[in-house]
């Protein structure tokens, strides 16, 4: 029976394997085409790439590769990647290109400068990164050149002074960073014995050897600077500014002890300025750079026909880059700035330590007096007020002692100066006037007998302005019971004299209420007379340097003994007592008494000593120490 034989029908195995080499050849074919177009793309793409072995050596590069280099792309065949790109000049690098070639890592990038064939240099970003499926890696090359002199034309904008064209301030303080730091390496370079062979490439400056680890800093402002801005205009002022920096520069370029050209010159803000001295050979480079600057700056200036005349003061800093840190040394120089101002500006100042810490002890103070009030560190001692015709104790001064924590005791002159300043003498003469009268009457209770003794306090002429002296002084007598006229306010001459307003109506109202205003230091300031009798003033005390005038005895200078015996006689007539300050010797107090003058205070009676050593005195006549 004819017909199709049951079951599924497959087809002959003859025709699959017919059809299986025609795929093949198609894909092959493609893949081919693929690969062709792969390696044209490769060969004419402008990004510079270059196929590497394992071993680093270059297999195939393409033309941009050779035209960023300046070769042929067949003559890098077969070299070293790394010495064609710079992979190897610094052990990071070279260690990550490694890790890269071995598969340890997928890739990494880096910023070289390459050389061009004809000698210009550019600047490359460098891209290593393995090639899919093969043990082979990419190196591609991007000329970023314009990119970084773009940067470096934008950093230049920020880290200059448009009107000097100095660096300015951050720039400054970047490079005092790294002078630092590099002082210090070579510092540490110096402490390792290690001394370079005549066949090393590297010198001994790459050890430290012949740097000095060393950095010097003259920091300086124009004297009355604002005076030009303000009365000639700020374009006169940048036109003086960038003069000033010309001769600046050419002081910086001219110092016979760099070796390296010359130092950084920048403008730090206004009318400040910096020069680093980086390696300096000591104070006396500083020292001699600062008198070139200041000669340099005495001469006129011509501002297109106008004249000008600047000068300048000067902080000079020089120490050792070890252990030093840019803020600590800016500190420094603005003190020492400071300093020269102080000193009369014009002149330049070397950084002092001992002056330092005397600024520093200073602040320490100012920052801890008002709250020491308030603990009780302060206390007072008096100083006996001694009638020279009898000997008898007739008063006392009450002096000021600060029982610091960390200072000890301290004497009124390293802080009533800073009280002033700061207003707290205010609260302090508050405290010692309640305390000097509340001792006073104490004295008289236990006492009765005795002629009671008045107690003197000194007065700031910032307790008339800040406060209401006279209802203080009346609160404070009314409190303590003590009666007027025993108490004496001693002012300074020059707080006094010339004063009006305020002052004066306090200093009449307290002598209407009995109290005693005494001119201390009489001498040193105005000595006018003539002012005094206008006054409600009703003793002078002469300043001790009329005293010391004929301390010797011997050697007397008569001149001195007549200037006290018509001070004294001008006082007797204008009714006012004197009292002599600092008398050491019995003769001192001898020719005083014949002068006439009436009291009399100095170590030759006492020192100023605790209250109970006063009441030992009261009703007797003090020995001469």
């Amino acid at each position: 029976m004819n017909g199709t034989p049951e079951g599924p029908v497959h087809p002959e195995p003859a025709e699959t394997h017919a059809a299986e080499p025609a795929l093949t050849e198609r894909h092959l074919a493609r893949r081919a085409a693929e690969l062709s177009d792969c390696r044209a793309a490769f060969r004419v793409a402008q990004l510079a790439m270059a196929v590497v072995d394992e071993d680093g050596v270059v297999v195939l590069a393409n033309d941009s590769f050779g035209t960023l280099l300046g070769a042929e792309p067949s003559a890098l065949r077969q070299q070293a990647a790394a010495d064609l790109v710079d992979l190897a000049s610094d052990g990071r690098t070279w260690h990550a290109y490694r890790e890269v070639l071995g598969g340890r890592r997928s890739r990494f990038r880096c910023t070289r400068r390459l050389k061009h064939a004809d000698g210009r240099s550019l600047w490359a970003e460098v891209t290593v990164a393995p090639v899919p499926d093969s043990r082979r890696v990419l190196l591609s090359i991007a000329d970023i050149s314009d990119r970084r002199e773009l940067h470096a034309r934008l950093r230049h904008l920020q880290m200059h002074d448009p009107v000097t064209r100095l660096p300015n301030r951050a720039l400054f303080f970047e490079r005092l960073s790294a002078a630092l730091e590099t002082a210090a390496q070579d510092a540490a370079a110096r402490t390792e014995p290690v001394v370079p062979s005549h066949e090393s490439h590297e010198s001994y400056e790459s050890y430290g050897y012949g740097r000095t680890g060393r950095i010097g800093l003259c920091y300086l402002d124009l004297d009355g600077f604002k005076a030009v801005n303000d009365t000639l205009g700020h374009r006169v002022g940048d036109r003086l500014l960038a003069a000033v920096a010309t001769r600046l520069t050419e002081c910086a370029d001219s110092d016979g002890y760099t070796r390296n050209g010359g130092h950084l010159v920048a403008r730090l803000g206004g009318d400040e300025f910096a020069i680093l001295v980086e390696d300096s050979t000591g104070t006396e480079q500083l020292a001699d750079l600062a008198r070139s600057v200041l000669d340099a700056l005495q001469r006129p200036f011509d501002l297109g026909g106008r004249r000008l005349s600047v000068s300048a003061s000067i902080g000079v800093v020089e120490r050792t880059g070890r252990g030093t840190t840019a803020t600590a040394l800016m500190q420094a120089a603005d003190t020492t700035l400071y300093w020269a101002k102080a000193d009369g500006k014009a002149r330049w100042t070397l950084f002092d330590p001992e002056r330092n810490a005397h600024r520093m002890t200073r602040q320490a103070l100012s920052s801890t007096l008002r709250p020491a009030v308030e603990r009780g560190e302060f206390a007072l001692e008096y100083q006996p007020l001694v009638d020279l015709a009898d000997g008898a104790v007739r008063g006392v001064e009450a002096l000021v002692r600060w029982n610091h924590p960390q200072f000890g005791s301290l004497a009124p002159n390293r802080f009533i100066g800073i009280a002033e300043e700061d207003g707290s003498i205010v609260e302090l003469g508050r405290w010692v006037l309640n305390t000097a009268c509340r001792q006073a009457r104490q004295w008289q209770k236990d006492h009765p007998r005795e002629r009671p003794i008045f107690v003197s306090v000194n007065v700031a002429v910032r307790q008339v302005w800040d406060s209401d002296l006279v209802a203080d002084v009346a609160g404070i007598l009314a409190e303590t019971g003590l009666a007027p006229h025993l108490l004496q306010l001693e002012l300074t001459e020059s707080a006094v004299m010339g004063s009006n307003g305020r002052p004066i109506q306090a200093l009449q109202a307290l002598s209407d209420m009995g109290v005693r205003i005494a001119i201390d230091d009489f001498g040193t300031g105005y000595s006018n007379l003539a002012y005094l009798s206008r006054l409600p003033v009703s003793v002078l005390k002469l300043d001790g340097s009329f005293v010391r005038g004929f301390q010797d005895e011997e050697h007397a200078n008569p001149a001195d003994e007549l200037i006290v015996e018509a001070l004294v006689h001008l006082a007797h007539r204008l009714g006012l007592t004197v009292t002599a300050e600092c008398v050491e010797t019995a003769g001192q107090a001898s020719r005083l008494r014949r002068i006439g003058c009436d009291t009399g205070q100095g170590w030759l009676y006492s020192r100023a000593v605790a209250p109970d050593r006063i009441a030992e005195l009261i009703g007797t006549e003090p020995q001469p120490a």
